[in-house]
């Protein structure tokens, strides 16, 4: 069985992260995303095509051209035209029935083998917030409609973004025209193809989306079962506790809760909480989590959680006290006290 792995888009809603990588390559415990679903992808897929385009050679350069014996094959969206387009950039590869999915959330091996033992058929998951997704409403497993971010309530059955395919659905992505956002969207694909077939909704076991960079330490937790994941090489004097750290970098103060990316530094008396640090970057002072934070992205206001901060790749901010949500992009310079995103 084939796998087609949607790794095109550049995902600024988890910015200042993917200024610099594209969101594939983000890491949950120690691990990019791409070689977690390339991980539940064996014993089911023995070739991955793999859509690339927003800093495609990252992503080239890292895997090569095959993962513990999975061959990988890459080909170009140029064009961010959406879903729909982005799967048809894979079309003359396919030779057999094939499970596609996105590339920058974590699916488990158990939900991908379900999946791909349908003809067709797409991973469900309960939600809290279905006008965030597109849902399926269903009877008795068989999918009867998708709804894109409903206003109304209709179904808290999230669509995950996994999905079993043959041929057959090139010829409904063919017909499809451009969307409201000018883009050819899987979901209107499909929703020729149930006029006609029987596509089946399969309840996910574990789906850990990665919408904000709060999602990744989420993601992050559960992946650690909890535990610390600390790269060997690096250098702990401090406290760290429930994190991952990356190789190469020195913790000298306390991390909580948090990930530290490659090469950075969390100096002496410092407290990171609930946080991000990106990679090569060094950082003094206080991100404490308060009780409920709120970001701020594309104009709206997101409820963060404990979120305290994410800090992009190749800052330095010394001494400095955070506020809860802000975000920092990368090859800052800053110190005392941040009130919003430094931009």
């Amino acid at each position: 069985m084939q796998a087609v792995i949607l790794a095109a888009g550049s995902s600024t809603r988890t910015y200042p992260l993917t200024l610099t990588r594209p969101k594939p390559l983000l890491k949950a415990a120690n691990k990019t995303l791409l070689e977690h679903n390339l991980g539940a992808l064996e014993g089911t897929a023995s070739e991955a095509i793999i859509v690339v385009g927003y800093k495609k050679n990252m992503i080239m350069d890292f895997l090569g051209n095959e993962h513990k014996g999975m061959k990988i094959r890459y080909v170009e969206q140029k064009e961010q035209l959406g879903t729909a387009h982005a799967l048809s950039m894979a079309k003359k590869y396919i030779k057999c029935p094939f499970i596609f999915m996105f590339g920058d959330d974590i699916y488990s091996r158990d939900d991908i083998k379900a999946v791909s033992k349908e003809r067709f058929s797409l991973l469900v998951s309960k939600v809290k917030n279905p006008e965030n997704f597109g849902v399926v409403i269903e009877e008795n497993g068989i999918v009867k409609k998708i709804v894109e971010k409903p206003k109304k309530f209709v179904s808290d059955l999230a669509v995950c973004g996994l999905y079993s395919f043959d041929k057959e659905i090139f010829s409904y992505v063919k017909k499809i025209k451009k969307s409201e956002r000018h883009e050819f969207e899987l979901p209107d694909a499909i929703r020729l193809l149930i006029k006609k077939e029987k596509m089946t909704c399969i309840p996910a076991r574990r789906w850990l989306p990665i919408g904000y960079p709060w999602n990744l330490l989420i993601a992050d937790k559960i992946l650690r079962k909890g535990k610390n994941n600390i790269a060997k090489n690096s250098k702990i004097s401090g406290t760290v506790k429930n994190s991952s750290v990356g190789s190469g970098c020195i913790i000298r103060g306390r991390v909580i809760n948090s990930i530290i990316m490659d090469d950075s530094v969390v100096d002496k008396d410092s407290i990171v909480e609930n946080s991000i640090i990106g990679q090569n970057s060094y950082f003094s002072g206080s991100a404490k989590s308060g009780k409920k934070a709120f970001s701020v992205v594309k104009g709206k206001k997101i409820q963060a959680g404990k979120f305290r901060t994410v800090i992009g790749d190749n800052t330095i901010a010394h001494k400095v006290k955070i506020k809860p949500g802000c975000r920092i992009w990368p090859n800052r310079r800053l110190t005392g006290e941040v009130t919003e995103d430094v931009i």
